[in-house]
């Protein structure tokens, strides 16, 4: 399946079942949310997990763009990406924890055509405040696939206070056909999470103690990228049909080692991403993000080549990134707030150089010596600290 289909399957297989369709807003969410961005398919939709009533009905599905920052240091492994997909289904007070488990095991299997046997899932095995999930326990027994029971690892919640609940993981052996599934998900890194039920039943107070949601729910979220990789048999989420454009054009540019080369396709893809959802780089909040993501992005390609440019980038590049997003703004709309930055970057580290050439700095830097080329020049430390290496630093992430 390429990812049209993958998508088309997992929509249309909860349509079927009485779920409505909910359009996957923006990266970013209301105004009265504090978060920057939209980390998970379930965030846009947490008050009506909490009881308020949605429009559309009890039973959702979605596919919700998201944003997350917490794994940028393992971007440019086989799984991690900056800007993601996330396949979503709730059960808003309807149907419980067995129902979603037992759709969730007959869509991946008869939907998505994979071996059972290839499947393996955890689930909570108690606390001392929460019993062991014997409901999900028995629900995987009776389908017949493996269980491996765990503690914090299948206890989901969205923060320290709010909504909580056990989960059940469901996870698929990559190890190859030719070698058979072995150990379980916490013992075999070969085991790959692609899906995770969440039973939405407490709600987590400041102090700690749980008090049981007035209305429990269900949320599930899988990873788009993440399964198209399991689905089309390939080693990583670069080798799937969605960054096909990507791996073919981006290595006849700039000769990259593979990790450099997938975090320079995830930074630039996931900058084309946000600023289609309206955000300009800057200082402070989703601009700074933003801002980080590009210097990042610049920092990786100069390596080697301080001449490797973004003006390179085709922009048919940044127009399949935009359609595959729904995303109206025009591409050289985009292309031109990424230059923007980065000749405002390459300013900033022309002004750095002149200033750390000075004699004054020809020595090891004091903390009141980063404090006044911050206050003085604008030069974050970060980017001090790659400037006075042979090479760039990958730390010239920040300011």
């Amino acid at each position: 399946m390429n990812t049209d289909q993958v998508v088309q399957t997992f929509t249309e297989f909860f349509r079927e079942r009485g779920h409505r369709l909910v359009t996957g807003s923006s990266l970013l969410p209301p105004p009265t949310d504090p978060v920057l961005f939209t980390t998970s398919g379930m965030h846009p939709l947490t008050p009506y997990l909490l009881g308020r009533p949605h429009s559309q009905g009890r039973r959702l599905v979605n596919v919700q763009r998201c944003l997350r920052t917490t794994d940028l240091d393992e971007v440019g492994d086989p799984t991690h990406l900056t800007v993601f997909e996330m396949l979503g289904s709730w059960s808003l007070g309807d149907y419980g924890h067995p129902e979603s488990l037992r759709m969730g095991h007959e869509l991946l299997c008869d939907g998505f055509g994979i071996p059972q046997g290839l499947l393996h899932v955890t689930v909570f095995d108690g606390d001392d405040q929460v019993g062991p999930d014997l409901e999900s326990l028995r629900t995987w027994q009776e389908l017949g696939v493996p269980v491996e029971r765990t503690g914090d690892e299948n206890w989901w919640s969205n923060g320290p206070v709010g909504p909580c609940g056990p989960d059940s993981e469901i996870f698929v052996w990559t190890g190859g056909s030719d070698v058979p599934p072995r150990g379980t998900p916490t013992t075999d890194p070969r085991w790959v999470e692609i899906w995770n039920h969440v039973h939405m039943r407490h709600h987590r107070h400041e102090d700690g103690t749980l008090e049981p949601l007035r209305q429990p729910g269900i949320d599930t979220g899988m990873g788009l990228e993440r399964l198209l990789t399991v689905l089309q048999g390939r080693g990583s989420v670069y080798e799937t049909d969605l960054f096909e454009p990507w791996m073919r054009l981006l290595p006849r540019l700039w000769d990259l080692d593979e990790r450099s080369l997938r975090l320079v396709c995830d930074h630039l893809r996931s900058g084309i991403v946000v600023v289609g959802d309206g955000v300009r780089p800057s200082s402070t909040g989703r601009g700074h993000v933003l801002r980080r993501l590009i210097r990042r992005l610049l920092t990786t390609l100069r390596r080697g080549d301080p001449s490797r440019t973004l003006t390179d980038v085709p922009v048919d590049l940044v127009e399949h990134t935009l359609d595959h997003f729904q995303q109206l703004c025009g591409p050289e709309s985009v292309r031109e707030v990424l230059l923007h930055e980065e000749q405002r970057f390459t300013r900033l580290l022309e002004r750095g150089q002149r200033v750390l050439s000075r004699t004054e700095f020809d020595r090891p830097l004091t903390d009141e010596d980063y404090r006044c080329l911050h206050d003085t020049h604008g030069l974050p430390r970060d980017l001090v600290t790659g400037l006075r290496t042979p090479r760039l630093s990958g730390s010239l992430d920040a300011g």
